[in-house]
């Protein structure tokens, strides 16, 4: 029988990419969690605080309230959780560098055929490939 597990991962980028579209029908701006998020932290997006907390606390509570239902999906992450915070931590300061994210740059810049949005995503997967052979296949961490 052929694994079906890819089904999760298009399931999930269709829900992402519909998403990317409401909220820029509705709002009139990118879906980028880490300019959300960002906007929250710095203090630079207090005139959308209840629509940026809102976006979190979806980012955050759906996969809790879905767990149940698919507790037996295996993600392929590791179980070290030191590993797991200090890629979160990388993760965070790699898109305030790149000012966006893979929600910013790779779903709704590419869809808008957006030069910058497309060449973040390739430096952005060069980046995950790299850091994957060094830290897996190299140094055998994770």
């Amino acid at each position: 029988m052929i694994e079906q597990d890819w089904i999760y991962g298009f399931v999930g980028g269709l829900l992402i990419g519909l998403g990317g579209a409401v909220y820029l029908l509705v709002n009139g701006r990118i879906m980028g969690a880490s300019g959300i998020l960002g906007g929250l932290i710095d203090g630079s997006g207090m005139r959308t605080f209840w629509e940026r907390v809102s976006f979190i606390a979806g980012v955050v509570l759906m996969p809790v309230l879905l767990y149940p239902m698919f507790e037996n999906v295996d993600t392929h992450a590791t179980s070290n959780l030191l590993v797991l915070v200090i890629a979160g931590l990388f993760v965070g300061v790699g898109t305030r560098l790149a000012n966006g994210c893979t929600s910013g740059h790779g779903v709704c810049g590419i869809s808008r055929l957006s030069l910058r949005g497309i060449s973040a995503t390739v430096f952005y997967i060069m980046a995950g490939g790299l850091t994957i052979a060094l830290l897996r296949h190299a140094w055998g961490l994770i």
